[in-house]
């Protein structure tokens, strides 16, 4: 049984302030010394990073869609192990899910799967008495999702407060936290939504800091944790990658880092690891080679195209990534991988692993896909089905290979990515922890080649 106290941060809609709140409710709680477990429902890479710093914990992914229904619960029991609260913030608005497939992969799916209550967060800056009726059609539109409070957001005055606290005395629901309209926290945005923490440094240690005072000052944190505290414990066993025997010595999984490259799901390393890795980070806008003993190299997602000169100046560790995929050694690209991989990105050389060229584009490419493996890869025996999620503003000429990644069947059909030798290079995003198979035949291949 797992018995850890949770609240999930859900709004009507985007931008109404839930990084802000979930944000800043986890570092105000840490701030009080306690283990704060932060999770995110969706894919966004981004906004764990932001909780992993108010909390010191690695930020976690809920993905219904991924990872299906029934490993929610389990991933969840997985990271708030040992921790004295869990906040979980939503996506979009609180009813919103996978484009025309109901409420799959919505918030109110992920708080009823996890048994958890609902903090509302509302941006009353145009409204007064009107919130009552927002709020008592989300409360109601769902039996079986429990909205337990609400925080206002975007509040003008103590006389705004006071109309909106009226309203809200008819709906039988209380008012957790007040937070007044001022100039926003300094988090700032580009082209595929905030800018990520590993980039900003010190600037989003203040902008988190920022956050968890602006919530700390505005709500009732004695009532949010006492909410927390009515969800009942879940029948359900943690999720834990299950760990390979040993065999020999541990081949090297280098994994791209820094701020080039942010986008990562904590479970991908501990599946590595569990399959019997060694897991080491390397930067390469900094890092001139390899960790000593690559055996397999895994790139994962992030923002290529904001470093494209620094990237390309790193000429050591550009053909020292071309030569281990020349030798056949396990190569696992994803999105900001395949640019990285391509032989240019807004014409700037890159390593020239694919006979592509990638460039920005007016265009955001952007939703969940279903796809099936083309052909054999380290990653894939041809016909395994996957799910995933695509995420970038850039256009990669030509789109596949001879040998594509992935055929895709959802929005449209068609071909994507490339595997040649070891490489397995793609747009798409998966979760490993819907197919801890893809770590562990990673780590076989890797294991399979002669030490380095």
């Amino acid at each position: 049984m797992v018995s850890v106290p949770r609240l999930v941060i859900a709004a009507p809609a985007s931008n109404s302030g839930k990084t802000t709140v979930a944000t800043g409710l986890m570092a105000a709680f840490a701030a009080r010394g306690l283990a704060v477990s932060p999770h995110k429902v969706g894919p966004d890479y981004i906004d764990p990073g932001y909780h992993s710093l108010a909390t010191g914990r690695p930020g976690r992914n809920l993905d219904a869609y991924m990872c299906g229904t029934d490993l929610v619960a389990p991933l969840f029991a997985h990271g708030s192990a040992g921790c004295d609260l869990a906040v979980v913030e939503g996506v979009m608005g609180l009813y919103d899910g996978a484009s025309g497939q109901g409420e799959l992969a919505s918030t109110a799916q992920v708080a009823k799967l996890l048994k958890a209550p609902v903090v509302l967060v509302v941006d009353a800056s145009s409204q007064s008495r009107s919130v009552a009726a927002l709020v008592h059609g989300f409360a109601s539109w769902d039996p079986q999702v429990r909205i337990g409070g609400v925080i206002l957001n975007k509040v003008a005055s103590d006389r705004h407060e006071a109309l909106l606290r009226d309203a809200l005395d008819e709906s039988g629901l209380p008012v957790l936290g007040v937070i007044r309209r001022a100039p926003q926290v300094a988090t700032p945005s580009r082209h595929l939504g905030l800018v990520p923490v590993a980039e900003r440094q010190s600037d989003a240690v203040d902008a988190v800091r920022a956050m968890g005072e602006r919530v700390r000052a505005g709500c009732d944190l004695d009532a949010l944790m006492a909410l927390a505290r009515t969800a009942p414990a879940l029948p359900d066993e943690p999720w834990a990658p299950a760990y390979a025997p040993a065999q020999g010595s541990r081949p090297v999984v280098a994994v791209a880092g820094g701020a080039a490259f942010t986008f990562a799901y904590a479970e991908h390393a501990e599946l590595l690891t569990a399959a019997g890795a060694e897991v080491v980070t390397f930067d390469p806008l900094r890092d001139e080679k390899l960790p000593t003993g690559t055996a397999g190299l895994v790139i994962g997602g992030g923002f290529p195209e904001m470093y494209a000169p620094e990237l390309s100046a790193n000429e050591p560790l550009r053909r020292a990534v071309t030569e281990l995929a020349l030798s056949g050694a396990p190569v696992a690209a994803e999105c900001a991988g395949l640019l990285y991989l391509a032989r240019e990105l807004d014409g700037k050389p890159m390593c020239g692993v694919l006979d592509a060229e990638a460039r920005m584009s007016e265009r955001l490419t952007l939703g969940y896909r279903q796809a099936v493996a083309v052909s054999d890869s380290p990653l894939a025996v041809a016909g395994t089905r996957m799910r995933g999620h695509e995420f970038h503003r850039t256009v990669l000429e030509p789109a596949a290979g001879n040998t594509p990644a992935w055929g895709m069947h959802q929005p449209e059909r068609r071909v994507e990515g490339y595997v040649q030798r070891g490489v397995h290079a793609s747009y798409l995003h998966t979760h490993w922890a819907a197919s801890p198979e893809v770590a562990r035949r990673f780590v076989e291949h890797c294991r399979a080649l002669p030490a380095r």
